[in-house]
């Protein structure tokens, strides 16, 4: 980073600094047993303390996931709490200083800290705030003295007169060997480290998680009397952002915790800015209203969904996120026609299975059932056997088509053999017609999303074969190396409906040729 850069840096430090000193002043006339007895009233309740200690920032009161933050942080020594909040909640606020700052000064349950940000100028600009704090903060100097001693924020490292070191580091430097004499960190956070400029390299995200997995929280003294407190914060704004994918990790770790019946670790709170984008009822009431979070939805809904209520909603170059429509299905009597569509990848991964029922009623197209998974042929099979179970489709006049050139045979007989096992047969077709160039293909449909024509099964809305397939349709562009096997598998339903409608509707008419025409036809 450039001289300029950092010159800036520090002078937003220094005015950082100022408003400390004069947002942060104490009551010189309170008595030696009045100092007593109210730090002893907030020390019981981090809110509260948090609120007196740091009057610049709780210029509100704090909302409930604060305190339900603070309160499982503080109360388990060896904690991997993951926060999923939205933008503008104080999850870094709360994170990377409040809580820290009361295990420090109240509990004595610091004696290295790490903080981790996307860049080393972004982390120490974290770090500053805790210096700043303890330099120039008259509330905290007042009630604990004095405890800032040498080092410097800039650089990333400062230690306290009671010897305990607060540490920035840049997520792309090394974590390795951490330690400050026999110490290792017993509080490590990581603040907003994802970029939108490397959300779609598989690699680099990938990577990115194994570092936080095994690096950094190996940076912790292994020990069953240690303190291992690990905090993760950011907003969850892509499906293949680190934090979706640091998600699905502690999602797994939880469920064989419970599968062998021990007390987890690892805990997710996941928070967005509204409970719905209905009645837009906020969860920090005491900051925003309603009304403000209702007009930030309707002037950028997409960019709401994403930074704001950590839905994964892409732009889409071709297809638009605008045109994927939701409503309740209809009665399966009543569609003009109705087809069960599939595109079966022979790999066994990698490519995703698709299995969609798609009806047609007049000029609407309703994707009523959804099936994208990476996965196996037979769990497929069973999916549409216990739909047409659970859904009754003997009696219906449906189409079991999978679309394809290669091995479909045996994409056959996985059906069949699901249906030996049940005692009937679904009579699934292999069509081994070819669609020409799968772009084009694809690209065909685009007019009915447009035109309004397509509508996905609401109440299938935040299951992840249709948000799969969705997500698909919305990367998907020439040249893209993204998934596309959901949306070749309903274009190819797509069509395969318009020719059933048209040949069922169209009745020819005849008239009688004129003798005198020279037109021999």
């Amino acid at each position: 980073m450039d001289n300029s850069k950092w010159d800036k840096l520090r002078a937003s430090y220094d005015v950082n600094c100022q408003k400390i000193i004069t947002t942060a002043s104490v009551d010189k006339s309170e008595s030696h047993e009045q100092r007593v007895k109210r730090m002893s009233l907030l020390e019981k309740d981090y809110i509260k303390w948090f609120e007196y200690y740091f009057p610049r920032y709780a210029k509100v009161k704090c909302a409930w996931f604060h305190k339900k933050m603070s309160k499982i942080i503080i109360a388990n020594k060896k904690i991997k709490f993951f926060g999923e909040v939205y933008r503008s909640g104080a999850k870094s606020v709360h994170g990377c200083l409040g809580i820290p700052m009361f295990l420090y000064l109240v509990k004595k349950d610091i004696s290295f800290m790490v903080l981790f940000g996307e860049t080393k100028p972004k982390a120490a600009k974290l770090l500053s705030d805790i210096q700043a704090e303890l330099q120039f903060n008259n509330r905290i100097k007042n009630d604990y003295g004095l405890k800032f001693k040498q080092g410097d924020w800039a650089d990333g490292d400062f230690f306290t007169t009671d010897a305990v070191r607060f540490m920035s580091l840049g997520f792309d430097q090394s974590a390795r060997g951490l330690r400050e004499g026999s110490e290792r960190p017993d509080y490590i956070v990581i603040d907003d480290v994802d970029s939108k400029t490397h959300v779609n390299n598989d690699r680099i995200m990938s990577d990115s998680v194994d570092k936080i997995l095994e690096e950094i929280v190996g940076c912790f003294d292994a020990s069953d009397d240690s303190t291992e407190r690990f905090v993760y914060t950011n907003n969850n704004f892509h499906k293949n952002s680190i934090t979706n994918r640091l998600k699905a990790e502690f999602e797994k770790s939880i469920k064989i915790d419970l599968q062998n019946d021990e007390a987890t670790q690892y805990y997710i709170l996941s928070v967005p800015a509204v409970k719905d984008i209905i009645d837009f009822i906020p969860n920090w009431p005491e900051k925003t209203s309603s009304e403000y979070w209702k007009r930030k939805y309707q002037k950028r809904p997409r960019a709401f969904l994403r930074e704001f209520m950590n839905i994964h909603v892409q732009e889409g170059k071709i297809f638009k996120a605008e045109n994927m429509q939701h409503k309740q299905m209809l009665p399966l009597k009543e569609y003009d026609a109705l087809i069960f569509i599939g595109d079966l990848s022979y790999k066994d991964k990698g490519d995703y299975k698709g299995m969609f029922l798609i009806g047609k009623i007049n000029r609407e197209l309703h994707i009523i059932h959804s099936f994208l998974r990476q996965t196996n042929r037979p769990e497929v099979a069973r999916y549409v056997y216990d739909v047409y179970e659970r859904r009754k489709l003997s009696s219906k006049n449906i189409r079991y088509v999978i679309d394809g050139l290669f091995a479909q045979d045996e994409f056959i007989s996985d059906f069949d053999r699901e249906g030996d096992e049940r005692g009937y047969w679904i009579p699934v077709l292999a069509d081994k017609k070819s669609n020409g160039n799968k772009y084009d293909h694809i690209e065909s449909v685009e007019g009915h999303f447009l035109r309004r024509w397509v509508w996905w099964n609401i109440e299938e809305k935040d299951y992840p074969d249709q948000v799969e397939a969705i997500d698909q349709f919305l990367a998907f562009e020439k040249g893209s190396r993204s998934n596309d096997d959901g949306p070749d598998a309903i274009a190819k339903g797509f069509k395969e409906l318009e020719i059933a409608t048209f040949t069922e509707k169209f009745e020819p008419a005849f008239s009688k040729r004129n003798a005198s025409s020279k037109n021999r036809y």
